[in-house]
């Protein structure tokens, strides 16, 4: 493996005109020596509104395919990740400073930890902010120790799945983000806690746009029906992988 990391980014193309926000974000980034990123933009479907905004630099590389959704884009980019780790940037987000280091040096530090979130801060469409409720402590999170807190607090997760930086062996090996129209990241996100300790930072990591064209804001997202299938796949699979007692390869717990 490189000593990389690969940034992923799913985009439509109503959210297109964000990527020069995301990239000026990820250009701030600064990574310790020999390290170095690459930024993977997948389009989630076939248009000509997206390639005129995607940045030109040797470090950006851009891809289309058939639409199926953000996981199914992230993950088809997957195939072209090379780094050790791979860290996910949504098209309408902006990474915090030094967020990239602060991840990478969480993992590097510690080979029983398999992935790292952030503190997230709302981005309000007047640019103002707002910090999320009930982050947890800055350190370690334990191997399941999310799954009771996401059900018990309405399927909301107590840490963040846009802020994900993972070791991009242990996300090929859980298969990328789950197959559902919504909510794949969460379901990854759990997934990964099932199998492996995780890393919170307390310092802000992303800044998470609010708009009025985010997928996550449209009435489809919360429909009663899709939405309980969804929370019960999601359920049901971080739980089976529990029950199986698959550990990353690493973890001493």
């Amino acid at each position: 493996m490189r000593q990389r990391v690969t940034v992923i980014t799913a985009v439509h193309a109503p959210s297109a005109r964000f990527l020069t926000d995301a990239y000026a974000s990820l250009r701030e980034q600064e990574l310790p020596d020999g390290w170095e990123w690459n930024w993977l933009i997948q389009e989630d479907g076939k248009s000509d509104q997206v390639a005129p905004r995607v940045p030109d630099d040797e470090r950006v590389t851009f891809r289309q395919g058939r639409a199926g959704g953000p996981g199914v884009a992230r993950t088809m980019a997957l195939a072209h990740a090379d780094g050790a780790y791979v860290k996910v940037l949504d098209a309408d987000d902006r990474l915090g400073p030094g967020a990239l280091a602060r991840d990478l040096a969480a993992l590097e530090a510690d080979d029983t930890i398999g992935w790292a979130t952030s503190r997230v801060l709302d981005l309000l469409p007047d640019g103002s902010t707002a910090a999320f409720p009930g982050d947890p402590e800055h350190g370690p999170i334990e191997r399941a120790a999310l799954l009771d807190r996401w059900k018990a607090d309405g399927f909301r997760a107590p840490v963040h799945p846009a802020t994900l930086f993972v070791r991009r062996d242990l996300l090929v090996a859980l298969g990328g983000w789950m197959a559902l129209p919504a909510s794949e990241d969460t379901g990854l996100l759990l997934a990964l806690n099932s199998v492996s300790r995780g890393w919170f930072s307390a310092e802000v990591g992303l800044l998470y746009r609010k708009w009025e064209g985010q997928v996550t804001g449209q009435a489809a997202h919360t429909e009663t029906a899709e939405r309980a299938a969804r929370m019960a796949v999601v359920e049901s699979r971080a739980r089976a992988l529990s029950h199986f007692r698959w550990r990353y390869a690493l973890d001493s717990g």
